[in-house]
């Protein structure tokens, strides 16, 4: 199996599995080694007490993006450290993408960004995570 193979199935049977993310109504639009682009609407029940949306959902949008960019190469890859900085506000309709930039990847740590935007293609989020790739292989 070629690599664009490998990272598609990698990342169906990490979708297939993963709950939380399917409860988010996150779709992957693209998928490639190391590279992710995920897509979400925020829904009304995903908005705090200041009709705004919960600082919670963006960030596990874009922790998704990190784990299946990170995962793309067949080994199971853990985030040792995330962190997110929120640009502009998002409401409930929002329409989020979730685009990862791998910055460097070793046999043992990996650092991505994360660019959050909106359906209007205004940034919302910037997020980086650092991960640790493991020796256990996902097939």
């Amino acid at each position: 199996m070629d690599k664009q193979e490998l990272a598609t199935k990698v990342i169906e049977k990490m979708l297939a599995d993963d709950a939380f993310s399917q409860w988010l109504g996150i779709e992957v639009e693209n998928i490639e080694p190391g590279y992710a682009k995920l897509q979400m609407q925020v829904r009304p029940e995903m908005v705090n007490g200041f009709s705004i949306a919960h600082g919670g959902v963006v960030f596990s949008l874009a922790d998704s993006a990190l784990a299946f960019a990170s995962n793309s190469y067949g080994r199971v890859a853990l985030a040792l450290e995330n962190n997110i900085s929120f640009v502009k506000k998002i409401v409930a309709g929002d329409i989020l993408f979730a685009k990862t930039e791998e910055l460097s990847r070793g046999n043992r740590i990996a650092v991505y960004n994360v660019t959050v935007t909106n359906q209007d293609n205004e940034q919302i989020a910037l997020f980086r995570g650092t991960v640790f790739r493991t020796k256990e292989k996902h097939f």
